[in-house]
């Protein structure tokens, strides 16, 4: 079952639950009721929501992730369910006990499908989209030689070239604090980040252990780990947005990032929405850990040139 993204930011609401259904309740009155099972993420933006413990845990049962966003509209924090997984302990146990070679190795593919990904939004056989594809070819292990680096910079200068090679922005810079679309991209990667570590939690992984991403302050290394290669899609939409006139978070562009935990990716050979696989990347990243296999399965977009089938 492909699981429900809320988000509650144009009123505030109260948040309760009763007979497993999460209840929305406004001025006393109830405007809404969803059963817990079939949410996946719900987003709240709004300041004045107010939650029931008993809202907050029957989600978390339900192994949904809330995200808390700030004044600014961008996500601040979440509360992730603890796994229940019986092999728990022997995942996190050869996910510590992992080698360097094999992080290296996994790490490799990450950045490969990454700047494939950065290709795929370029114009078509442009000098930009040539230059990435080469990029892509040489990453060594542990990408030793910096191509993601070096992928990232020519991506940037020719991601708002159109299909005409005109470009309306040929001086955009991504900065985490620069202007439009910056915070686009970053509520959106905020939002997919947030996805991933949902899936890493339940594949009974410990989402603060990454394979290159080894910051002491950050919780969530592996998320940033295998995010990279989704990054991509999330350019996608907001060059989309931004490029019809869309230029600040608000609930229209809210609602095109949110949708994109429900795009058809393939991963593995089989078809389905991003939440589905992302279950799918982190237990095949449980199968490496566990040398099983020496595979990621990234989830890409059914309309990338990198997907051979998909839909079946």
């Amino acid at each position: 079952m492909i699981k429900r993204t809320i988000e509650i930011s144009s009123n505030p609401a109260h948040l309760m639950t009763r007979h497993g259904q999460l209840i929305l309740r406004r001025d006393g009155e109830t405007v809404g009721q969803i059963p817990c099972e079939d949410l996946g993420v719900v987003v709240v933006d709004h300041p004045s929501t107010t939650y029931s413990h008993a809202a907050l845990t029957s989600l978390l049962d339900a192994k949904a992730t809330v995200i808390l966003c700030g004044p600014d509209h961008l996500p601040k924090g979440l509360f992730l369910p603890l796994a229940e997984n019986s092999q728990v302990v022997q995942r996190i146990n050869a996910q510590i006990a992992a080698s360097r070679p094999l992080k290296k190795r996994l790490w490799k593919q990450i950045i490969v499908a990454k700047i494939r990904a950065q290709a795929d939004n370029l114009v078509d056989d442009s000098s930009e989209q040539r230059r990435l594809l080469q990029f892509a070819r040489e990453v060594k292990s542990g990408d030793s030689t910096n191509r993601e680096a070096q992928a990232s910079k020519v991506y940037w200068s020719a991601w708002l070239t159109n299909a005409d090679g005109e470009s309306g922005e040929s001086l955009f810079r991504r900065r985490r604090e620069g202007d439009s679309p910056n915070s686009l991209l970053n509520y959106g990667y905020a939002i997919v980040r947030a996805a991933v570590d949902r899936a890493i939690v339940s594949a009974g992984l410990l989402p603060a252990i990454g394979l290159h991403h080894t910051n002491r302050a950050n919780a969530f290394c592996l998320a940033d780990d295998l995010i990279e290669p989704l990054r991509p899609m999330v350019d996608e939409t907001v060059r989309s947005l931004y490029w019809s006139g869309q230029t600040q978070i608000d609930r229209e562009t809210k609602q095109a990032l949110l949708e994109l935990l429900t795009v058809e990716m393939q991963a593995g050979g089989q078809s389905g929405p991003l939440m589905v696989g992302l279950h799918r990347y982190a237990a095949s990243l449980v199968r490496c850990f566990q040398g099983d296999s020496d595979q990621l399965e990234i989830p890409t977009p059914c309309n990338s040139t990198a997907t051979a089938v998909c839909g079946s």
